[in-house]
């Protein structure tokens, strides 16, 4: 068997992943015959075939299964030997990739990148926004540095450092302004709108209105928080939001606002990174200016 190189294997994870060489060509930064080429030459050099090649799509074959977490992790090894290098140098620099959830990300990073930004100029940061359970699943490929979602995660793998707590706010329909917040209770009883299944802010607001989460709901969950807020202001329902969303989402909306009585539903937001993260203390940096910018930014809509 020839020697397999980190480039071989970097395509190879980069196909695993999309599962359609025109994605992954695109991914890499390289033609997609190249990438078929290279890919070809792997399997020439194993003696056997990683991927199953359809019209629109490719699959895994069982030797490709059990060869891809392997490969992912000598990709993370290699990775860490120069995150190691980076540490051992002062301040915080080079690229840095943060993952953030849906609910957080179009309200957190604008006042986020400013301020790190500000603290550390020479930092190239890559952001990318997903559910939770997709960035946990490249925090531990490798494929980001760190993460900021809805905590606990309870993952033995991942350092989690709580940041912040925001509470969860109504919304309704403009012309029930001056009507009394529901409690729960009341609530369980509306036509409550929801972000769709794998946002776990969706999982959050269940749970505070002790709703199960399977219970069929047709016709009532959007993609995001401003179609649901949108939806709200057309008089469809109710929603709830992030106290840290309501100035972006509501100010060309026909709604109001309210605050629940009590004890209000509440998330904790943190970040997270492996433990074996070489930058591990340079990320606690990191997540003191994320604190931070979301204490400013939530102060400022309380206010």
């Amino acid at each position: 068997m020839k020697n397999i190189t980190l480039k071989q294997l970097r395509y190879f994870e980069a196909l695993a992943r999309h599962k359609h060489f025109g994605r992954a060509a695109d991914a890499s930064a390289i033609s997609q015959p190249a990438l078929s080429m290279r890919i070809k030459e792997l399997e020439t050099s194993l003696g056997t075939a990683l991927f199953e090649r359809g019209p629109r799509q490719v699959s895994l074959t069982a030797f490709g299964e059990e060869f891809a977490p392997r490969a992912r992790d000598i990709l993370r090894a290699v990775d860490e030997l120069g995150e190691m290098a980076r540490a051992a140098t002062t301040g915080l620099s080079g690229r840095l990739r943060i993952g953030v959830i849906p609910t957080i990300a179009p309200y957190l990073l604008p006042a986020l990148i400013g301020e790190l930004t500000r603290a550390h100029p020479q930092v190239d940061m890559q952001i990318r926004e997903t559910v939770t359970p997709r960035l946990l699943e490249e925090l531990q490929d490798g494929l980001l540095d760190t993460a900021i979602l809805a905590l606990p995660i309870e993952e033995p793998t991942l350092v989690e450092t709580p940041l912040f707590e925001e509470a969860m706010m109504l919304v309704r329909p403009k012309a029930e302004a001056d009507a009394p917040v529901p409690g729960k209770d009341k609530l369980r009883e509306m036509r409550l709108l929801l972000l769709e299944e794998g946002h776990c802010f969706r999982d959050q607001a269940l749970s505070y209105c002790d709703m199960p989460a399977q219970q069929p709901r047709a016709g009532l969950d959007g993609s995001s928080l401003s179609t649901l807020v949108q939806m709200v202001g057309a008089g469809i329902g109710v929603t709830l939001i992030p106290e840290m969303a309501v100035r972006v989402e509501t100010r060309s909306a026909p709604v109001c606002v309210g605050h629940f009585a009590g004890e209000p539903p509440k998330r904790t937001v943190g970040m997270v990174w492996r433990k074996t993260h070489p930058l591990a203390t340079q990320l606690e940096e990191v997540a003191a200016i994320v604190k931070r910018a979301a204490v400013s930014l939530i102060d400022g809509v309380t206010d």
